[in-house]
């Protein structure tokens, strides 16, 4: 059994003026929340072997501050390609995890996620900002992720929720 879990960056400042979307920060909200992810990661034992995060500067924040609150450290893959991913760019992604990962996170945007939990899932779901999904497989190898094999929609957590 290997499990994908898949986060949606927690919620941005529009503050600056001027300042690229790439670059866009967290706001405070957004700083409140994703330590409450790494917590409910670490409470949870679903702690990621590998993480692929957008190159986003609120996905990387997100990450910095889940991973320091879960007080955890594991093989970080950034990919400016997840900032503007559609669903088979993220499953093209996954699919160059090795096969001896049994646990990987997706920090990234919509609607590419959500459109990509409903394609694997079969099931519609909203994700508001750091929101967190943990889909689950029965494959042995990542590079068949997605591809016949059915993925199930385990949990769904919210910030308001967690």
């Amino acid at each position: 059994m290997k499990s994908l879990l898949v986060l949606r960056h927690a919620k941005s400042s529009w503050k600056h003026e001027g300042l690229a979307d790439h670059d866009r920060p967290l706001n405070r909200r957004g700083r409140h929340d994703a330590p409450r992810v790494g917590r409910l990661l670490r409470e949870h034992e679903l702690l990621p072997e590998v993480v692929l995060c957008s190159t986003a500067a609120r996905a990387r924040g997100t990450l910095e501050l889940l991973l320091e609150a879960a007080e955890w450290t594991c093989e970080l893959r950034f990919s400016p390609a997840l900032y503007t991913a559609s669903p088979a760019d993220v499953v093209a992604a996954v699919r160059e995890l090795p096969a001896r990962v049994g646990r990987a996170l997706v920090v990234g945007h919509n609607p590419t996620l959500e459109e990509l939990v409903r394609e694997l899932s079969g099931r519609e779901v909203a994700l508001p900002t750091a929101a967190l999904v943990r889909l689950d497989w029965r494959g042995a190898d990542w590079r068949e992720f997605g591809a016949g094999r059915p993925v199930e929609l385990v949990e769904l957590w919210t910030p308001k929720e967690s």
